[in-house]
């Protein structure tokens, strides 16, 4: 895979900026990685996840107003 001009670069995060960014604990965004649940790619010993598949996943996660009601 090749960025090129028309193509917007991927921006990785750390565990630890995942974390911070959703207010969990790393050991909670490690069990969503080693789940399956939030993608991620290995980097050495640590793992980096791309920023759209951080923001698909909290769309997909969300909940509306209306629905806690019901």
């Amino acid at each position: 895979m090749t960025s090129g001009p028309g193509q917007p670069r991927v921006r990785y995060l750390t565990v630890a900026e995942v974390a911070e960014s959703m207010r969990v604990s790393k050991m909670t965004v490690y069990r969503l990685v080693h789940g399956g649940e939030l993608p991620a790619v290995r980097v050495g010993r640590s793992f980096r996840v791309p920023q759209d598949a951080l923001d698909a996943y909290l769309a997909a996660s969300s909940v509306e107003g209306d629905r806690l009601t019901s």
